[in-house]
């Protein structure tokens, strides 16, 4: 990858090779200041759409979904890159996948993942309390399930610290609800559980904002739910109602 910031006297020698390897289809333009080498054997470019992503600013990472597909555990691929960084940028499109930015709300759980280049990423706690957070606007509850149904272990520490850094009692409640269900699967201990519920306060909330009219009341996390919701998901089809 190629970030062409600089005011340096050698930006100026770097612009006149690019504009030369830009014609002879050595590389390709990203977006402003932002370019990739090509394989000339395939004609593809050699950046990875995770090292695009996190190319995008000195602060980018994955998140969201995005980060649930690099550590192999989505349902779903897709066209859609969810980035996060202190700084905003446009959305932009290259190569057939649109990159999107996510303002994030936490600084913590970014990590760096071994043996790779260019790559930071929220870690897998971080992920999973970031979509259930945003799952309505990012993937949908479905895809957030399937994807929570792959991951075998989580720390329950780490959850609790960003559940804190978050200190949401909507998001409490949510996520005690759901990864309740999983919790054998993924090592969690009761006592996160416990923690959750001692947050969750006497409000009654929606699991979906749709669900206003419809779902069903459960009554140990005060949460509107989909009627058969895990029944639905666990058998590979049908619609959340």
């Amino acid at each position: 990858m190629l970030n062409m910031k600089s005011t340096s006297r050698a930006a100026v020698y770097f612009a006149a090779s690019l504009v030369f390897l830009l014609n002879k289809g050595f590389v390709k333009k990203v977006r402003s200041n932002l370019y990739t080498c090509v394989n000339i054997a395939t004609g593809e470019v050699i950046a990875s759409k995770y090292q695009i992503a996190c190319a995008c600013n000195s602060t980018a990472y994955l998140s969201h979904h995005t980060a649930f597909e690099y550590y192999g555990v989505a349902n779903q691929v897709y066209y859609e890159v969810y980035v996060s960084s202190d700084t905003r940028f446009r959305d932009f499109e290259f190569e057939g996948f649109n990159y999107k930015y996510i303002a994030p709300k936490l600084s913590d759980g970014i990590i760096q993942p071994k043996n790779t280049e260019g790559i930071k990423i929220t870690d897998m706690e971080r992920t999973v309390v970031d979509s259930i957070k945003d799952f309505e606007k990012i993937g949908g509850l479905e895809e957030l399930l399937n994807c929570l149904s792959l991951i075998h272990y989580l720390d329950a520490e780490k959850l609790i610290r960003y559940l804190d850094g978050y200190n949401t009692q909507a998001l409490y409640q949510k996520t005690g609800f759901i990864l309740e269900h999983y919790m054998n699967e993924m090592q969690l201990p009761e006592d996160f559980i416990d923690y959750c519920k001692s947050k969750i306060g006497k409000s009654t909330r929606y699991l979906l904002k749709e669900l206003r009219y419809t779902g069903t009341y459960n009554r140990e996390w005060r949460l509107i739910v989909p009627k058969g919701l895990f029944d639905i998901t666990e058998q590979g089809g049908g619609e959340l109602v």
